[in-house]
């Protein structure tokens, strides 16, 4: 089983994948026909369109909770309501799409997305809101694994999954920035329903159900092995009950009884799962696979750069805000340059993973991530703007090769077979890793009598954190100084 394998320097025949348009030429130089550009767009939108939809309507609350008669204190549930099902149950649609078919259940997901947004689009109380907000968490749950296994089962491993990665990895870091740039202005202009259905049900929703159908080949787990229902029951409510709990501690911290009673009994509820997959004859996830240094360190990796980096941004956002006085507008600008440096990260990612291997180019990613996160040490208490900007900036387009290069970790080597199970680990991972960050470090900064004190504690607790993880994951893969791409059994 091949990890980060070079390609092949011995020319080979050109042929073409009638199915997908997958056209390898030779030696080496693999590239993508209209067909398959086509699958990508598709794959690659839905991505998009969920990663847009989780945070385009965080500006939009207060608004949003005065026209529906939400309570300060009920507006974390537009969020929670969205994260709880989105976050618990990737692993079990990744494993059912495995089992009965990836293209049937990503259509499926996006007809749900959909329906769901025009629901919260056009909720007339809160119940039907957070209805609406539940029914997309549910989507995107289905959509994400689904269209990542998609991904990695249409594209083979080598140039062209790096180059399918890279742009799924920089379109899903582009639209959690884009929706915290246009969620003030959208709120603005056309109100805050216009957050929740306008992009995703007019736009990307439409076109997808309408290319996806002829263009996604159908792909599925060889023998049908019947699902790990005890797996998939404690699995799911030990990741809901911890997401609601640290989702939770987010608001409130962690001095509620409810917080640390779901939070031990997420944690219970994992050990379970963790005892039934040992005796389970099909189980929902092998702890054999688990054992894997490219599964264990790469989720690990992720975990670390996806809830670190999302702590910085919050904690940016408050001193940007409260310490430097900036606008929302003005934010949301800092930020927009923090996409545009993200994407033209994930232009020449894949190149440098091609050169050194994803494994070296993550621990590298991971270095640089924390290195430029420490530089924003260097802000002032009543200046520093442009500081900020440029670091945070820099601190993203590491984040960016993290988060391609992790995924690319994981999946790499693993059977078509396993490819829902590992991308259902890499999502899951992606939205534990968002959830977690802030509750656990966030609420540093807004304890303090200093709120500038705060965001440096909190800074510099990140930096550290992730230059520690860095050194650790190099270790753990194995990830020596040598350039270029090594063969590994």
């Amino acid at each position: 089983m091949a990890i980060d394998s070079q390609t092949a320097t011995t020319p080979t025949p050109t042929t073409t994948d009638p199915t997908t348009g997958l056209r390898a030429g030779a030696a080496g130089s693999e590239r993508l026909t209209g067909r398959a550009k086509l699958v990508l767009f598709v794959l690659c939108a839905a991505q998009f369109m969920v990663a847009l939809d989780f945070s385009v309507l965080n500006v939009a609350l207060p608004v949003l909770g005065k026209d529906l008669g939400l309570s300060r204190s009920a507006l974390q549930w537009a969020v929670t309501a969205f994260a709880l099902p989105s976050g618990g149950f990737l692993l079990l649609f990744g494993r059912i799409a495995d089992l009965y078919g990836r293209k049937k259940l990503f259509l499926l997901g996006l007809a749900l997305f959909g329906a769901a947004s025009l629901l919260a689009t056009l909720a007339w109380n809160p119940a039907s809101f957070l209805a609406g907000r539940a029914l997309q968490g549910l989507g995107a749950a289905v959509i994400v694994p689904t269209g990542m296994s998609l991904l990695t089962t249409t594209f083979p491993e080598g140039p062209l999954r790096d180059k399918a990665v890279g742009i799924s990895g920089t379109l899903l870091s582009l639209g959690f920035t884009i929706g915290m740039v246009l969620g003030g202005v959208m709120t603005d202009t056309l109100g805050w329903r216009s957050t929740m259905g306008l992009l995703s049900v007019t736009a990307v929703i439409v076109l997808a159900l309408a290319l996806a159908p002829g263009l996604l080949p159908e792909s599925r787990t060889p023998d049908r092995p019947r699902l790990d229902v005890p797996g998939a029951v404690t699995v799911t409510g030990g990741l809901l009950a911890l997401i609601y709990s640290l989702s939770s501690a987010a608001q409130r911290g962690f001095g509620g009884v409810d917080v640390w009673g779901t939070l031990l009994a997420g944690l219970a509820l994992l050990v379970a799962f963790a005892v039934v997959e040992s005796k389970a004859p099909a189980p929902l996830v092998s702890l054999p696979m688990l054992k894997r240094r490219t599964i264990a360190w790469g989720n690990f990796a992720g975990l670390v750069t996806f809830s670190m980096m999302s702590t910085v941004v919050f904690v940016l956002t408050l001193y940007l805000q409260e310490a430097l006085g900036l606008s929302s507008f003005r934010t949301g600008l800092v930020f927009g340059v923090q996409g545009i440096a993200s994407a033209f990260a994930g232009s020449f990612a894949p190149k440098v993973i091609g050169r050194f291997g994803a494994r070296r180019t993550l621990t590298g990613s991971l270095l640089g991530q924390g290195l430029f996160t420490a530089a924003l040490l260097a802000v002032g208490a009543d200046s520093g703007a442009l500081v900020a900007t440029v670091a945070v900036s820099v601190a993203s387009m590491f984040h960016l090769g993290a988060i391609i290069s992790y995924g690319l970790t994981v999946t790499s080597g693993v059977l078509d077979a396993e490819q829902g199970l590992a991308t259902g680990l890499v999502t899951t991972t992606q939205q534990v890793g968002l959830t977690i960050g802030i509750p656990l470090l966030g609420v540093l900064a807004t304890t303090q009598t200093s709120l500038f004190g705060g965001v440096r504690t909190v800074l510099l607790a990140d930096a550290a954190l992730v230059v520690a993880a860095a050194v650790l994951v190099g270790v753990g893969l194995g990830a020596g100084l040598g350039a270029g791409r090594t063969r590994k059994a």
